[in-house]
């Protein structure tokens, strides 16, 4: 099929009547449409709390552990001059 043949055939396509869809599909789709944004909702709300707490758990970790302070030494400097 070349390319023309495949336009029109598109063409044909597009022109027809579009398929009427049954009435007692709509309470459906509504049905199913609130629930996928009741779901995404709940899943964007837990993602931020999730961040939330990972947030506040590395500030009490950091505040605790304060990883920017050098550690104390570990062995005393050689005593030299006595």
């Amino acid at each position: 099929m070349k390319r023309a043949e495949r336009e029109a055939a598109a063409r044909r396509i597009m022109e027809r009547a579009p398929t009427p869809v049954p009435p007692e599909l709509y309470p459906e789709v509504l049905r199913r449409g609130r629930r996928m944004l009741r779901r995404r909702r709940a899943t964007a709300r837990l993602m931020w709390l999730l961040l939330l707490a990972a947030t506040a758990a590395f500030v009490i970790w950091a505040l605790t552990a304060r990883p920017w302070v050098e550690p104390p030494s570990e062995t005393t400097p050689p005593l030299t001059g006595w």
